[in-house]
């Protein structure tokens, strides 16, 4: 019996799935490939790359590693490099506004080859490209954000739409409760309660790293790799990387340059300027779902009102219709005493008593509903 080959086992068992890599010109290429290849490519841990996984539930993510980020928000679940961004279910509906929208604004931002056209209209003269590049947000900076911008135009139009329906249905509610009205916001308040919570944990995930700088400087993937690979150092680089349009001539000028005008490894304000922004974008969206919390809270107390309010008047009803029946109970006792087969004088020889008894035993029923009736309201029973 051939001995089997664990290798080859694993990567058969390896279930495939769909990437779609975008280069810093834009340029997609779907990759249909196993989680080993991707750790491979990358360099990243399974545990990082379980995250990922669109059959876990994970939380929303942004995490700083050696070489990569890993972003998982919502739909999104991406690994972002210095020169490349994997985006996963490039074939989702979701999906698909994110990758056009990196397509093009990766090749409207590519430095190559604004820099290469200058150079071809002025050969010779050194333009003030190369100064101005230091200033440029990294690759990694310009897909985050993308992404943050995708995430939070999602979960704010998310918000929108159920805004649209939310209001109108309380509206109708105020005006006629019923059973239908009521189990439809019910399934508004449910469907307003789960994306409250999804728009909570990517609104903690920003201030998380806007409160942690160091978190924040690991998210900097150009500038370790460009520290790593300066000559203070004492490290080299990998050809890949000295290669980079962009990273390598940072490198070059990098080299040229005096230690003054290193950026420190902390300073990380460009990167919490970006953060900043979105965190008061996806902050604004979840002030429009608490205000729609507070409209629904209001309109159900509102609502518990008027049915205390009916409530009331039921009680009310039900007083006086017992009231009621206590006196024509008394009523009915006397007719039945007096409709007793028992034998008396006056029943033939004063029948003119019958009409005082009707009478008398009336005015007694009607003076003791209304002796009731003025007790209750005396004691705030009943409304005046």
């Amino acid at each position: 019996m051939a001995p089997v080959d664990q290798a080859a086992l694993k990567k058969k068992t390896a279930v495939s799935r769909s990437w779609i890599l975008l280069d810093q010109k834009g340029q997609s290429t779907i990759l249909d490939v196993d989680k080993y290849v991707i750790m491979r490519r990358v360099q990243i841990h399974a545990r990082d790359l379980r995250i990922l996984d669109p059959m876990l539930s994970y939380p929303s993510t942004i995490l700083g590693r050696d070489k990569v980020i890993v972003l998982n928000l919502e739909h999104i679940k991406a690994i972002i490099t210095s020169e490349e961004v994997l985006l996963g279910d490039p074939l989702d509906d979701n999906v698909i506004p994110i990758v056009e929208q990196l397509q093009r604004r990766l090749a409207s931002d590519n430095p190559t080859s604004q820099g290469q056209g200058e150079e071809e209209e002025h050969p010779g003269v050194r333009n003030d490209f190369e100064t101005g590049e230091e200033n440029e947000f990294p690759f990694e900076f310009r897909a985050l954000e993308v992404a943050l911008e995708a995430i939070c135009s999602f979960l704010d139009a998310r918000t929108r739409e159920l805004e649209t329906d939310t209001y109108p249905a309380l509206d109708e509610l105020t005006s006629k409760i019923s059973s239908r009205n009521l189990d439809r916001v019910r399934k508004l308040k449910s469907a307003m309660t789960r994306l409250t919570n999804r728009v909570q944990k990517v609104r903690d995930e920003l201030e998380q790293l806007l409160d942690d700088d160091d978190d924040m400087a690991d998210l900097y993937l150009s500038r370790k790799l460009a520290v790593a690979s300066s000559p203070a150092s004492g490290s080299g680089a990998p050809t890949w990387f000295l290669n980079s349009p962009t990273i390598g001539s940072k490198i070059s000028r990098t080299s040229r340059t005096s230690a003054a005008t290193t950026p420190e490894e902390n300073d990380v304000d460009e990167l919490e300027m970006l953060l900043e922004a979105y965190f008061m974008q996806i902050d604004g969206t979840l002030n429009k779902l608490a205000t729609l919390r507070e409209y629904i809270d209001d309109t159900e107390d509102y609502i518990n009102i008027q049915l205390d309010n009916h409530r009331n008047q039921l009680i009310q009803l039900e007083l006086f219709l017992s009231s009621g029946t206590v006196c024509l109970s008394v009523y009915s006792l006397v007719a039945a005493i007096f409709g007793m087969n028992i034998p008396y004088t006056w029943k033939t020889e004063h029948g003119y008593v019958f009409k005082w008894v009707v009478i008398v035993t009336g005015i007694v029923c009607a003076s003791l509903f209304s002796i009731i009736i003025f007790y209750a309201r005396q004691k705030g029973l009943v409304g005046s």
